[in-house]
């Protein structure tokens, strides 16, 4: 079994709520339980908050009985589809019913210590309560968050079981393809193997998006890029070999493909579980930004402790990172100029350090406590010389890509073994090939040396990747290369040299932009990291992509939108308060009301910078959703008029009347382009206000329905789909890419548990 993406130790979801122990400290490796965890823990923090208060007024009490009573009633619906996962997955069901037998135990427990509404003296009165058993709360919140975590951990771990899985089916199917011999039985299994690959994608595409770790995403991407282009790759070497079955070099490149492929599965496998085949760690090499940042922390850290280390642990630091420079110095790449100006920095270095430490270790033989001032000058210039340091490299690595890939733009080598592969030329085929391996090296030296100023890990593991790939397809595109010169009128063997250029012109193309990131990052331009690999994302089917570029709102903007967010926030807690006074939750409009107050909270979180919703352009995605949602619950209403007395009607259809216009407003506002960035907060600003409108609209229709639907019989309105089992229907769809993924639970769960988030009492 794979293991979990939660383990124990510190990190993860925290609890502020005193004294909710370990159990609650679980390290959270991915978002969606994250965020499923959250609310809840938010919620549970009220209620502990409450029991030191000395005075409790009726509103308190009833406060503090309604978030009792609301955590019991989503906790019982998440329950409900815990337990559906669990009978649907035999090998698990045992400890997930046990975790859902603990949720809704503790889920009762504090139902019922938090009933006080009826009571004048809770102390005295003779019942237990939050107030009379102070610990019995904090109990039932231990065992609540282990029993939720435990149910999302296992959901999650199905995921992670459903994408070995799709693994698996993958490299049976490879096998098939590496062994097949007539071009018939080719076709029929590679038709499999690209259905099987794009399920893969959306399993592993997914994922991706889910993890927290930076790094672990990174390379989860680097793989899937690997895979995406190795699938074409796949298709017309194997072609080429079934044409030319006896070609020694068609053979070389398909079995080069397999290779790389099964290198790219294997390390989505060990990032989606968290392990490695043989127990070892993953090595990344060390770069100079990483080391000289570290150097600098220990420098620093003589302000606050001159005994915090020693002067050789501090010189064998400069000693590494001067190690590293002579990458730089040894290259032959390297311009003379930039090479001596390292060499000279280098040296500075080594004696700014020298005189710091002469100052270090006067200071420490006069037992002084605090820093003198001559040492605060010796931090300070060495501190200066190693940003000196770091600024000459950085120019000296990015120069050098700026200009190979300036020289390499025209492809004019890749163009020259097309052209005489197709002329059957040997002699001029052997020469174009020795300058595409010196372009080769060329690019692969550079990806080295950008690596070391790369300015994060998830750059440096980019680096990484361009360096691999520019190592394999080199040699592949040669070997494709010789393919064509000796069958010179196969159009297959055409096909496949063209597919190996275009993935190396694409990986130029990665380049150039990954070379911006680091610019960006040393600038300290830099807001997100751009998703410029080529696998499917959220939105790259979107016209509008480049003109919406995706931003994060800074600390100003966030603090002008936080008055707003606010009074968001506070109406999609009525809103919430609402649904639950329904008898029949599943009822279309308590359906529509959920989803559209769930959205909303999702927007509120982002005024304050948290959440899933991260750029202005995952707001209005999700303001175009939010405002088709509020349509939709329009046109229930609706219907429901049409059922209603003479008398009645006009008041539904009144609220009706302000909640269309409202949306579709919205829906204009969210799909208007801008540019700018004053533009774009107006944009988010516009957005909120109006999300807002029907917010207001919607805390006024809910109770006026409910009482209608009381007045008129409660039969009205039941969903056809039950809003439960409309989202566990899709388990059985086999077809589906969106029904696999949903059916594992975790997005109907993180709706159950989002639904605890209402009624944050003050």
């Amino acid at each position: 079994m794979a293991t979990s993406p939660c383990g124990g130790g510190g990190g993860g979801v925290s609890s502020s709520a005193a004294g909710l122990g370990a159990e609650a400290a679980l390290e959270i490796r991915t978002r969606s339980v994250e965020q499923t965890l959250v609310p809840l823990v938010s919620q549970i923090t009220t209620l502990i908050n409450h029991k030191d208060k000395p005075k409790r007024s009726d509103k308190t009490l009833q406060a503090i009985q309604r978030v009792g009573q609301a955590v019991n009633l989503a906790v019982g619906r998440f329950v409900t589809v815990g337990e559906a996962i669990a009978n649907e997955n035999r090998e698990l069901k045992k400890e997930m019913s046990i975790a859902c037998i603990e949720a809704k135990r503790a889920g009762e427990t504090i139902a019922q210590l938090t009933d006080v509404t009826n009571l004048d003296h809770p102390e005295s009165d003779g019942r237990i309560t939050i107030f009379t058993d102070k610990t019995g709360v904090v109990k039932a919140a231990r065992l609540l968050l282990s029993s939720v975590t435990k149910v999302l951990v296992l959901a999650d771990r199905i995921v992670i079981k459903q994408i070995i899985a799709s693994r698996n089916k993958v490299l049976a199917t490879m096998e098939q393809l590496e062994k097949v011999t007539s071009f018939q039985e080719f076709v029929q299994i590679f038709s499999q193997f690209g259905n099987e690959m794009v399920e893969f994608a959306h399993l592993t595409g997914d994922r991706q998006n889910d993890l927290k770790d930076e790094k672990k995403k990174a390379r989860m991407a680097a793989a899937r890029a690997v895979l995406e282009k190795c699938t074409m790759m796949l298709l017309t070497a194997s072609k080429t070999c079934l044409r030319h079955p006896d070609c020694e070099s068609a053979l070389l490149n398909k079995e080069g493909v397999f290779h790389r492929m099964r290198l790219a599965l294997e390390q989505v496998i060990e990032i989606v579980t968290d392990s490695r085949p043989s127990g070892e760690n993953e090595m990344v090499p060390l770069s100079i930004y990483t080391s000289i940042k570290e150097f600098k922390n220990k420098m620093e850290g003589l302000r606050e402790n001159l005994y915090v280390l020693s002067k050789e642990n501090l010189s064998t630091m400069l000693e590494l990172i001067l190690e590293h420079t002579e990458d730089f110095t040894d290259s032959a790449y390297t311009s003379h100029e930039h090479r001596e100006r390292i060499l000279e920095q280098s040296k500075q270095a080594k004696m700014e350090l020298e005189q710091l430490v002469s100052v270090w270790m006067q200071a420490q033989s006069q037992k002084t406590k605090d820093i003198t001032e001559d040492l605060e000058v010796a931090i300070l210039k060495t501190i200066q010389c190693m940003n000196e340091l770091k600024r000459e490299l950085h120019h000296a690595a990015t120069s050098l890509a700026a200009d190979l890939l300036k020289y390499h733009a025209d492809h004019m080598v890749l163009k020259a073994l097309k052209i005489t592969g197709v002329e059957g030329n040997l002699e001029a085929v052997a020469e174009y090939t020795c300058k595409l391996s010196e372009q080769k090296e060329q690019l692969v030296e550079t990806c080295r040396l950008l690596r070391h100023v790369s300015g994060t890990e998830p750059l440096e593991i980019t680096c990484i990747h361009a360096e691999d790939t520019f190592q394999v397809t080199g040699p592949q595109i040669i070997s494709a290369a010789e393919t064509l010169t000796l069958h010179p009128s196969s159009k297959i063997a055409k096909e496949n040299l063209d597919v190996f250029c275009e993935a190396w012109e694409s990986q130029l193309s990665d380049m150039s932009m990954l070379l911006r990131e680091i610019n960006d990052v040393f600038e300290g331009r830099r807001g997100e990291k751009r998703a410029y690999l080529s696998l499917p994302r959220p939105g790259k089917h979107n016209a509008n992509l480049k003109a919406l570029k995706p931003v994060k709102l800074d600390t100003e903007e966030q603090a002008k939108l936080g008055k707003l967010g606010l009074e968001l926030h506070l109406l999609t807690s009525d809103v919430d308060s609402e649904t639950e006074k329904w008898e029949d939750q599943e009822n279309e409009i308590v359906h529509h009301g959920q989803s559209i107050s769930s959205m909303a909270h999702s927007m509120y979180l982002f005024t304050r910078g948290e959440g899933l919703l991260k750029t202005t352009h995952d707001l209005f995605h999700q303001a175009e959703i939010f405002a088709t949602e509020g349509i939709k619950l329009a046109s229930v209403l609706t219907a429901f008029s049409n059922q209603l007395e003479d008398d009645d009607a006009p008041l539904l259809l009144l609220e009706i009347d302000k909640l269309i216009p409202e949306c579709q407003q919205l829906q204009i506002t969210a799909k208007n382009i801008v540019q700018g960035k004053n533009a774009t907060f107006t944009k988010v600003d516009t957005c909120i206000r109006k999300t807002k409108g029907v917010m207001t609209i919607l805390s006024q229709v809910l109770p006026l329905s409910c009482k209608l639907l009381k007045k008129c019989g409660n039969g009205w309105l039941r969903s056809p789909h039950p809003w439960r089992e409309n989202r566990l229907q899709t388990n059985t769809n086999d077809n589906s890419m969106e029904g696999k993924t949903d059916a594992f639970g975790i997005k109907s769960l993180e709706h159950h548990v989002a639904n605890l988030t209402f009624l944050e009492s003050k």
